[in-house]
C-alpha cells in the first residue's frame, strides 16, 4: 500500500512538472519555430573611386566607426597636380573667352564704322544727285542765254564745269560706296567668325564648362583618396596596408552596418502556412541562450534554389532541406526585424539563432512574452 502511495506521489510530481514545462513552453508547442537560423546585416564593400598606393590606414580590423569616419587615404599627390592644372586650364579657358570677347566688341566697331562708312556714302550720293541735276540746269540755261548773248562764254563755261566736277564726284561716291559696302561685308563676316569662335556667352560657353567639369572631376578625385565610412558600422576582413595598392572598384574592406541587423529564420515548408508579415517573433541567440530578442517578420522568401549554396540559380537563396524519411521539408527563409535590442547584446553576422513566430491574433501575439527556448532545443 505504501509503495502504492509513492508510485501516485511521484506520478503527480511527474504530471505536475510535465504540466508546469507545458505550460512555460506552450508557445513552442503551438506555434511554429525553428532553430534554423542566422543573424543577418547588410554588408558594405567599400571600394574605392581612385587607384593609387595607400599612404594611411586609419582603422583596424573589427573596429566600429561612424558614417564619414576616415578609413584609409590613397596618395594624393598625383591628384593634387591633376587638381592645380585643372584649375590653371579654367583660368585659361576664362582668359581666352575675355580675349575673344574683346575681338567681338572690335568687330562690332569695325562693322559699326564700315555700316556707317555705307550710310554717308549713300547719303553724299544723293546729295551729289540733287546737285548734278540744279548745276545741269543751270548749264543748259547758260547755254541758251548764250545763244541769245544774254551770258557770256566764260559763265556758260563755269556752269558746265560745275555739272561735270558733280558727275565726277558722284562716280567717286558710288566707288566709295562700293568700297564701303565690300568693307561692311568684310567686317560682318569677321564678326561672325568671331562670335563662332566665342560660343555661347558666360559660364554657358563650352570651352569655359568643360574647363569647370574637368575641374569638378579633379576636385572629386582629389577628396575620393579619403575613403570613409558610408554607414555606421564594424570594419571586417580588414587586408590592407600602407604601401599597397588600391584599385578603382575594386573592393578594399568591407563594413558591417550596424543599423540593419536581421535574423532570417530557416522554417520547414509546412510550418509556414500561418506566419504572416507583422507576426510577433522571439529570438534567442545562442550566444545569448537567456536573453531572448523581441522582433517581428518582415517578410517571407518567395523562392528557394535546390542546391546548398549562399545562392542559387536567378539569384534565389539556396537552402540546404532536413532529411525526413522518404519526403524532404524545404526550408522557406523567413525575415524577421528586431526590435529593442539591448546594448549589451552584441548582434554578429551567421552567428546561429532559434527563431519562435507568434502565429495568434496580432493584439495577443503583441502581449505574450515567451520564454527563452530551453537549451536542450537550442
Amino acid at each position: 500500500m505504501n509503495i502504492s502511495r509513492k508510485h501516485i506521489l511521484t506520478g503527480v510530481i511527474v504530471l505536475v512538472a510535465v504540466i508546469v514545462v507545458l505550460l512555460k513552453y506552450w508557445d513552442y508547442v503551438v506555434n511554429p519555430w525553428t532553430r534554423d537560423g542566422q543573424v543577418r546585416a547588410d554588408v558594405v564593400q567599400i571600394t574605392p573611386r581612385v587607384s593609387g598606393p595607400i599612404v594611411r590606414l586609419a582603422v583596424e580590423d573589427n573596429q566600429r566607426v561612424n558614417t564619414g569616419d576616415l578609413l584609409f587615404e590613397i596618395d594624393p599627390r598625383t591628384f593634387a597636380a591633376n587638381l592645380s592644372q585643372a584649375s590653371a586650364q579654367l583660368d585659361n579657358a576664362r582668359d581666352n573667352y575675355l580675349a575673344l570677347e574683346k575681338q567681338v566688341e572690335a568687330e562690332q566697331a569695325q562693322v559699326d564704322v564700315s555700316r556707317a562708312s555705307v550710310l554717308q556714302a549713300e547719303s553724299n550720293i544723293k546729295e551729289l544727285d540733287a546737285t548734278i541735276v540744279k548745276n545741269k540746269a543751270e548749264y543748259n540755261r547758260q547755254q541758251d542765254m548764250l545763244k541769245k548773248d544774254a551770258t557770256s562764254q566764260k559763265a556758260m563755261e563755269r556752269a558746265r564745269a560745275n555739272y561735270q566736277i558733280a558727275l565726277e564726284r558722284r562716280k567717286e561716291s558710288v566707288a566709295g560706296l562700293t568700297q564701303s559696302k565690300a568693307s561692311l561685308a568684310q567686317s560682318e563676316a569677321a564678326l561672325a567668325k568671331a562670335r563662332a569662335n566665342l560660343g555661347a556667352p558666360g559660364d554657358d560657353n563650352a570651352s569655359i564648362r568643360e574647363a569647370q567639369a574637368t575641374l569638378t572631376q579633379a576636385e572629386l578625385d582629389f577628396e575620393f583618396t579619403r575613403v570613409r565610412a558610408p554607414v555606421d558600422g564594424y570594419v571586417t576582413n580588414l587586408d590592407l596596408r600602407i604601401g599597397s595598392q588600391a584599385v578603382t572598384n575594386q573592393p578594399a574592406l568591407a563594413l558591417v552596418d550596424i543599423n540593419s541587423y536581421w535574423v532570417h529564420g530557416f522554417f520547414k515548408e509546412n510550418a509556414i502556412e500561418d506566419i504572416r508579415e507583422g507576426n510577433k517573433a522571439i529570438v534567442t541567440l545562442m550566444t545569448y541562450p537567456d536573453s531572448p530578442l523581441e522582433g517581428y517578420v518582415d517578410s517571407l522568401g518567395w523562392g528557394i534554389a535546390q542546391q546548398d549554396g549562399s545562392t542559387g540559380d536567378d539569384l534565389l537563396p539556396n537552402v540546404s532541406a532536413t532529411f525526413e524519411w522518404i519526403r524532404l521539408a524545404q526550408r522557406v527563409p523567413v525575415r524577421v526585424h528586431l526590435v529593442n535590442v539591448p546594448e549589451d547584446i552584441a548582434l554578429r553576422v551567421g552567428t546561429t539563432a532559434s527563431v519562435l513566430v507568434m502565429t495568434g491574433d496580432s493584439e495577443d501575439a503583441s502581449e505574450q512574452h515567451a520564454p527563452a527556448l530551453p537549451r536542450a532545443l537550442q
